[in-house]
């Protein structure tokens, strides 16, 4: 069975392609573009005025599944994640219990697969329990699926334990995130401290709580040689310093959430907890600093940070709400955004979107060029569409941007040469 999806916009960064062109699938892969190739073609799909990409990879997405299932499950969050074009997730090892031993990295990936829509790719946690004290079973977790390691947002107070961590990442070659936050400037803080912070009688968390911790992380780093990636970069300085030690010649990368990109501290006023995330959403200036690095390969990825609640995890006074945004289903329009905005261009964020991801994480996918898995999404950039509680698939409706008309509309999601979405299928 040969799929041709012919006269799209194919937009590869990794290969250097931006071209309408067809592109031709068979037994899970690519098997060529622009000419057919030999054998009978058993399904045609019409793609002009499309845009056909790699499947979309988001850096970090919180899948729920095991232990919080009333706020999302591997199959809900799958089918959210593929209606919006991302065929990759890599899920934190923040589930209940943490994903610290063999079989739940183990129970994520069958699930996963027996679920059969996006692949879930899970991250091992960095200490046992994430308590920050003795090392989880790293190599043991790796066996099991787990392609890389973090704390998450969890402390690891002594240097030293989180320099053993570095030190046996370093020697097996594992991929260590860190979401850096120092827990003591953190505190009880919920939002960006700031003037409106002040204004609206909140607790803040200060950019240094970010900083210090980058600081701190890239020295060991330095130290062990550990291969790094600094998740969900919220402050512009934080992105410098990364910057400057990639040009040291450090092996880090950096990846920022969407709404990071485009929303500041001000869209707090009015105690919106949707506008509750961690870390917290920073002033102009800091969003300027983050637009800015985009183009200068300060961020290497662009994620969702998707966190799907439940109702009552955002029905509280803003403070004693639960921090974060479900974004899946938005990522892709959302960064569209920044194109009509003129802040960086079509083929540049799709290589945000994939191949960048792709590399920090060691991937294969993020890619169609012949011979590679046939993991792709296609897209009308003009297509319209509302962001309503009935129009998203995640169990998660905890978004800012609820009502908002979004531009850009996934239309089909193939994994390994299979459709696993279809709009209005």
């Amino acid at each position: 069975m040969i799929v041709a999806i012919e006269n799209g916009r194919l937009i590869d960064p990794k290969q250097q392609r931006d071209e309408i062109t067809s592109i031709y699938l068979q037994d899970g892969k690519v098997v060529a573009i622009g000419q057919p190739p030999a054998g009978e073609i058993t399904q045609r799909i019409d793609a002009t005025g499309m845009v056909v990409t790699p499947g979309l990879i988001d850096m970090a997405a919180h899948v729920r599944e095991p232990g919080y299932t009333q706020k999302g499950t591997i199959s809900s969050e799958s089918a959210a994640a593929v209606a919006g074009g991302i065929t990759t997730l890599l899920t934190p090892p923040t589930t209940s219990p943490v994903v610290d031993n063999p079989a739940v990295a183990e129970l994520i990936v069958d699930r996963a697969q027996a679920t059969g829509l996006a692949n879930v790719l899970p991250m091992g946690a960095l200490t046992k329990g994430l308590e920050g004290e003795q090392l989880a079973p790293m190599h043991a977790l790796h066996r099991s699926g787990c392609v890389a390691f973090t704390n998450a947002r969890a402390a690891i107070p002594s240097s030293l334990t989180l320099m053993r961590c570095l030190e046996y990442a370093s020697t097996h070659d594992f991929l260590v995130i860190f979401q850096p936050q120092d827990a003591q400037l953190a505190a009880n803080g919920c939002m960006h401290d700031d003037t409106t912070c002040t204004r609206l009688g909140l607790a803040g968390i200060p950019e240094t709580a970010e900083t210090i911790e980058v600081a701190r992380c890239l020295l060991l780093v330095e130290q062990t040689d550990v291969r790094a990636h600094f998740g969900q970069l919220s402050c512009e300085r934080s992105v410098r310093m990364v910057m400057d030690a990639r040009n040291r010649g450090l092996n880090v990368t950096a990846d920022v959430a969407i709404h990071h990109l485009l929303l500041s501290d001000e869209n707090v006023d009015g105690f919106n907890s949707m506008f509750h995330v961690i870390p917290p959403l920073r002033g102009q200036l800091d969003r300027a600093g983050l637009r800015h690095a985009l183009l200068n390969d300060g961020i290497q990825a662009i994620c969702s940070d998707h966190q799907p609640h439940d109702p009552a995890a955002k029905q509280a006074p803003f403070a004693a709400t639960e921090p974060g945004i479900s974004g899946l289903e938005t990522l892709l329009p959302l960064g569209l955004l920044l194109v009509e905005q003129e802040l960086i261009t079509l083929p540049q964020l799709v290589e945000k979107l994939t191949a960048g991801p792709a590399n920090i994480l060691g991937l294969a996918s993020g890619s169609l060029a012949v011979g590679e898995v046939a993991d792709l999404c296609i897209f009308d950039p003009e297509a319209r569409w509302e962001v309503l509680p009935e129009t998203l698939r995640s169990t998660g409706k905890n978004t800012p941007f609820l009502g908002m008309t979004l531009k850009g509309r996934v239309t089909s999601t193939w994994v390994a040469g299979r459709e696993v979405y279809q709009i209005n299928a």
